[in-house]
C-alpha cells in the first residue's frame, strides 16, 4: 500500500564497487596548476569528456578507481595538480515486471536498486501470483529465483540481486495453497513450496500458540478421487501429527 517506502535513496554516496554508466553525474574538481570546477555527464558511449583534456571511458569502471583514472588522463596534458572526483548523481534504468504483479508495466529506478526495490515499486505479486518463485531475467536467461517468504519471515536477502537496464522480473501464477484458521495468531492461507509438512509451515509461521490445544486438530482435505470429495480428518500436533504432508487446497 506504500511502494514508496521502500524506494531506493538516490542521493547517498554509491558502494566502492558501483560501476559507471551512461548517464551517470561525475563532480570534477582541479587545483594547481589547473583550476577546473565542473559537473561531468557519461555518455550514451560511456565516456566522460574532460575539458582541455578530452574523452576518458568510462563505463564499467568501478568507483573506487575514478579518481586515479582521472588523474592519470588529466596528467597526460598538465602537471603539479591535484583533483577530487565523486558520483553527484546516478542515472536511472527502466526494468520490466510482467506476469501476475498487482501492477505490471516499465519502471524507472535508481541504478542502485535491486529486485526486491522493484517488486515493492509494483506493489508487489497480486493475490494471483507467487511469492515464492520470482524470477529475474537477464538476455532471456535467468539469473536468480527469490523467495519472498525468506524475505518477510527471515529477512534472507542473499537471493536479492542489484538491477541492470532491461531486466525483465516475472512473477508466476500461485502455486499451491493452504489455509491456517481457528486458535491461531496468523489465520491465513499461505502459498506451499516443495513438499510441505503440518510442522514446518506452522514453524514458518511462528509455532503453534500456547492456547491453543495441541492433542487435537483437523485437516481438511479436497480430493476428486473419493467420495465424498471433502475429506476431514483429526491429527494431534504431536511429532507423528507435525510429520502429515499438506497438499493444495
Amino acid at each position: 500500500r506504500s511502494p514508496a517506502t521502500f524506494a531506493p535513496v538516490t542521493n547517498i554516496a554509491p558502494p566502492a564497487n558501483y560501476q559507471l554508466g551512461a548517464g551517470d553525474e561525475v563532480q570534477l574538481q582541479v587545483w594547481g596548476a589547473v583550476d577546473v570546477s565542473t559537473r561531468l555527464v557519461v555518455d550514451r558511449d560511456g565516456v566522460l569528456m574532460v575539458p582541455r583534456v578530452g574523452a576518458l571511458p568510462v563505463a564499467g569502471l568501478k568507483v573506487r578507481q575514478l579518481e586515479s583514472a582521472l588523474r592519470a588522463h588529466v596528467g597526460k596534458v598538465f602537471k603539479n595538480f591535484d583533483l577530487s572526483a565523486t558520483v553527484s548523481r546516478l542515472r536511472s534504468i527502466q526494468v520490466y515486471v510482467v506476469g501476475q504483479a498487482r501492477r505490471p508495466g516499465t519502471y524507472t529506478l535508481s541504478s542502485l536498486s535491486t529486485l526486491i526495490n522493484a517488486l515493492f515499486a509494483s506493489g508487489g505479486p497480486s493475490a494471483q501470483g507467487s511469492m515464492r518463485a520470482i524470477e529475474l531475467r537477464r538476455n532471456s536467461r535467468r539469473v536468480t529465483t527469490i523467495d519472498l517468504y525468506d524475505f518477510i519471515l527471515k529477512g534472507d536477502q542473499s537471493a536479492d540481486v542489484s538491477l541492470q537496464p532491461g531486466d525483465v522480473i516475472v512473477v508466476p501464477p500461485i502455486g499451491p495453497q493452504v489455509a491456517v484458521t481457528g486458535a491461531f495468531d496468523h489465520s491465513a492461507i499461505y502459498e506451499l513450496k516443495g513438499d510441505t509438512a503440518v510442522g514446518s509451515l506452522l514453524n514458518a509461521v511462528g509455532g503453534v500458540p500456547a492456547l491453543a490445544a495441541p492433542q487435537l486438530a483437523q485437516l481438511e482435505r479436497v480430493d476428486a478421487t473419493r467420495e465424498p470429495a471433502r475429506q476431514v480428518q483429526q491429527i494431534a500436533l504431536n511429532a507423528q501429527g507435525l510429520q502429515t504432508p499438506m497438499c493444495d487446497g
